[in-house]
């Protein structure tokens, strides 16, 4: 995480990357390093588990992270640096190749370390149990607040080293506690609870579509009894619940013909007739679609500090007193910093107060944070497009490159970014985890990661579309050269927040109900296995 929280100043000081190149190289490899967490997913569910696919992910990146650390050591791996700033030679072919072999082998360790690294986690806790189930609750937000934590210790002395000492040591000593990392994570291979591969949901998903649509014309009415393949191979009736969703694909597990099973019960044909297991499982997955459209919404504001916040701090004052710069990295921080602060108020003092004085747990809903999620992604892109206003004008007027701006006035734009982060993100990770059955949470890792990669996919379609929309006869595109101070910027902050305004409303008037359905059923479990596990005589009916 060192080397992505940096890689925006690496590629423009080292490899001579700027403009839209730049922009897309880093979109572009952002969103792949977390695209790449689906075939992480099916490697993790259907052949290796978590642990293997974990501890493969972990070494490509490694290597990965080896190569990036060789071009800063060698400089025939880079072009020459920059005589002045307008007489930059850009990179070969094929040094730019062995750049992107590395950050290759970094997005591939991605995919296996991201779907199987917050799933494994939560494998460790016993969900059977309500003290396994307040664990797994507290899990997600001590899991982002410790790895943040973690975060901010490191990239303040490593980012430092990186910009202001050697970026050879900046790079090995990341390089370096990584391995140490695999290292420690094998120590505990005794200790951990292992699930074994139940295979990928991703062939169900297309074999419930294809058996519901061969199915589309039976009718199933309310108050009918209907035959349907249950997961135990047995065969069931099952009555039809008018309030369920996505009704269309029960039919899928409807027997129709009792030629569709063998002598032994089971199904012929796999791609006729599914079990009820695999229906609901999909049934889980189109229930979080409306949700994680909006998680979309809010991870392209997030993504927008990352290259364009940093390109801003690398045009503004950076000094403190006379010999002390603030590496322009290190304003990412801010949002960390912003981000394991409401975790720990939320979780320490707000909780706990609030349980004392009202009597009841007192958590706000998902929907509730996902809601105020993205209120802060759109005040982040409206204060950030009026700070680069100033800043772009006060360079100008002084005709320099470096604004007198001093970086701070960045802070409130990154903090807000951190707060989307703590509120929608976590929420949305939440979300996506408890929908899913345990036997699919890597899917769940993998879908939350792929809405992260969908979003820096859109935000660099967005920004090529805007310069191509701008820049034509003859005109400068907003976000076409390297220099901002001849860009607009702020306009493109401010599209982004009018995008913001309508996810807003989407979630407020469609999306949001997914999420309280999703709430309302994970308590309906709780009940369930709280009756089972107090002696209940049976299941209980909803």
């Amino acid at each position: 995480m060192s080397l992505v929280a940096n890689i925006t100043v690496y590629l423009r000081t080292r490899y001579n990357l700027s403009g839209i190149l730049l922009v897309n190289v880093v979109q572009i490899w952002s969103g792949t390093a977390n695209i790449s967490s689906i075939a992480g997913a099916i490697v993790s569910d259907v052949f290796l588990g978590r642990f293997l696919t974990l501890l493969f992910g972990t070494i490509s990146s490694l290597l990965g992270m080896g190569a990036v650390t060789l071009t800063a050591g060698i400089p025939e791996l880079r072009p020459p640096p920059c005589s002045k700033q307008s007489l930059c030679i850009e990179p070969h072919k094929w040094q730019l190749a062995f750049l992107f072999t590395g950050l290759g082998l970094i997005a591939l360790g991605a995919g296996g370390i991201r779907p199987c690294n917050i799933a494994f986690g939560a494998d460790q806790f016993d969900t059977n149990t309500k003290k396994g189930r307040a664990q797994l609750e507290s899990f997600f937000n001590w899991w982002y607040f410790s790895f943040t934590i973690a975060l901010v210790i490191a990239l303040t002395g490593v980012i430092y080293v990186q910009t202001n000492v050697s970026w050879v040591i900046g790079y090995a000593i990341p390089t370096s506690c990584l391995a140490l990392s695999i290292l420690i994570f094998l120590l505990g291979r005794h200790t951990y609870v292992y699930k074994i591969p139940q295979g990928t949901v991703f062939v169900d998903m297309a074999k419930v579509i294809i058996a519901a649509f061969k199915k589309r014309k039976i009718c199933l009415e309310s108050g009918n009894e209907y035959s349907f393949y249950d997961t135990n191979e047995e065969v069931e009736s099952i009555k039809m619940n008018k309030a369920n969703k996505f009704k269309f694909f029960d039919r899928a597990a409807l027997i129709t013909d009792p030629s569709e099973l063998d002598s032994n019960g089971l199904v012929k044909n796999g791609w006729r007739l599914c079990s009820v297991k695999q229906v609901e499982n999909f049934k889980c997955l189109i229930g979080i679609a409306p949700v994680w459209i909006s998680a979309v919404g809010c991870f392209v504001v997030m993504d927008q500090q990352s290259i364009f916040g940093i390109l801003q701090a690398i045009q503004m004052n950076k000094s403190i007193g006379n010999n002390f710069v603030i590496p322009p990295a290190w304003m990412g921080i801010s949002s960390m910093i912003a981000l394991s602060i409401w975790i720990f108020i939320y979780e320490k003092i707000y909780i706990p107060n609030a349980r004392k004085i009202l009597k009841r747990d007192s958590r706000l809903t998902m929907q509730q944070r996902i809601s105020i999620g993205i209120v802060m992604s759109i005040l982040c892109m409206l204060v950030a497009g009026i700070i680069e206003h100033k800043r772009r004008d006060m360079a100008l007027r002084q005709g320099l490159f470096i604004s007198p701006l001093h970086v701070v006035v960045l802070l409130p734009q990154f903090i807000l970014s951190g707060l989307t982060e703590a509120f929608a993100a976590v929420a949305i990770m939440e979300f996506f985890t408890v929908q899913m059955p345990e036997t699919m949470r890597s899917v769940a890792g993998a879908i939350f990661f792929l809405s992260l990669s969908i979003g820096s996919y859109t935000s660099s379609l967005i920004v090529n579309g805007i310069h191509s929309v701008t820049g034509g006869k003859g005109k400068t595109a907003w976000l076409g050269g390297p220099d901002l101070n001849n860009n607009r910027l702020e306009y493109y902050y401010y599209i982004i927040a009018v995008l913001g305004v309508i996810n807003l409303v989407y979630f407020t008037f469609f999306a949001s109900k997914y999420v309280h359905l999703g709430e309302v059923n994970k308590v309906k479990e709780e009940l369930q296995l709280e009756n089972s596990s107090n002696g209940g005589s049976g299941v209980i009916r909803f």
